[in-house]
């Protein structure tokens, strides 16, 4: 979807004020990195995770107040009000909607890791056209508006190596390609669970190409951030070339895919459809199984949605089936 119902100036007028308070976001999470500095009790393990409670549910509050403020009628779904209703059901529908996650990377932030993020997304016709992440202790913002394009900063377009032309997708990629993936949070040590299937899948990427029965992927290098958002955000940099993961909720990932699709990636589902070759369906934002592709220039031979297509193909010959469920 290219077409969104809200007219361009007022798009950019929400893409401004998205911008101005995810920097409000960000300071209000270094200040309580510097709380826990300050005082030494945090350090215990309890305290820490009592602290990134009320440090997610403050930062929500913040962004939410402002919202509700400045535009009454939109609708705001985020992590933590999430968390504490009852129901599992996605709830995006077509009317304009914020999705917001207050601190992605909350194990991060208690290790004081720097990628950890504030993510906000506004979500139009279930299409998010407008992404705004912003990673304080590293200063990074990375946002995006439907037709402006996906910056870092505000002032370099992502992806960053565009200059004479966005990179195409290496033609044997995997191979080549950085692969980025995330443990998650099930860790239940069951034969054939989510944990042991991401375990093989990721064995299969990095394996020499003629191991694993052909299954071998070689890639160049793999990478767990930690932050789902920031996966998706160093992809649309162009960082990284490949992100496969199952299990986030869509305010993990709705300000990244806008970022991303702005940037000229590629999202679909992390499960090998049954015709593999069938035409390559666009990620649903609540299917919680997303595999993304970075941006891509053509080649001599190729076109780089042809490339993105193809490495999507490749990384579903090599992956398992997740059995993530809302």
């Amino acid at each position: 979807m290219t077409h969104c119902p809200i007219p361009q100036d007022q798009l950019d007028e929400i893409y401004s004020f998205a911008i101005d308070l995810a920097r409000k976001a960000g300071a209000l999470l270094l200040e309580r990195i510097d709380e826990r500095n300050a005082e030494p009790t945090y350090s215990e393990k309890e305290n820490a995770v009592d602290l990134v409670t009320q440090t997610d549910e403050d930062v929500e509050a913040l962004i939410k107040t402002a919202v509700q403020k400045k535009y009454p009628s939109h609708k705001f779904l985020g992590e933590e009000s999430y968390a504490k209703g009852e129901s599992r059901q996605y709830l995006i529908d077509e009317q304009p909607t914020w999705c917001v996650d207050p601190l992605d990377g909350t194990v991060n932030f208690t290790h004081a890791f720097p990628m950890f993020c504030v993510s906000i997304g506004f979500v139009v016709n279930q299409y998010p056209v407008i992404g705004v992440v912003y990673a304080p202790l590293l200063d990074q913002l990375f946002s995006s508006c439907l037709h402006r394009g996906a910056w870092l900063n505000e002032k370099r377009q992502l992806p960053l190596i565009r200059n004479p032309s966005i990179p195409p997708m290496p033609a044997n990629a995997p191979s080549q390609c950085i692969f980025a993936c995330e443990w998650g949070k099930d860790r239940r040590d069951i034969p054939d669970g989510n944990m042991h299937r991401k375990i093989e899948s990721f064995v299969n990427m990095a394996a020499e190409r003629s191991g694993r029965g052909g299954k071998g992927g070689m890639v160049h290098g793999m990478r767990s951030l930690g932050s789902a958002t920031m996966d998706l955000a160093y992809t649309a940099m162009g960082s990284v070339d490949i992100w496969w993961e199952g299990g986030c909720w869509e305010w993990d990932v709705a300000a990244g895919i806008a970022i991303l699709l702005e940037a000229g990636g590629l999202v679909t589902t992390a499960n090998p459809p049954e015709d593999i070759n069938a035409p390559i369906e666009p990620v649903r934002l609540g299917s919680r199984l997303y595999l993304a592709i970075r941006p891509a220039g053509p080649s001599e031979t190729e076109t780089g949605r042809e490339s993105q297509e193809r490495t999507a193909r490749e990384v579903w010959r090599r992956v398992r089936q997740l059995d993530y469920v809302r």
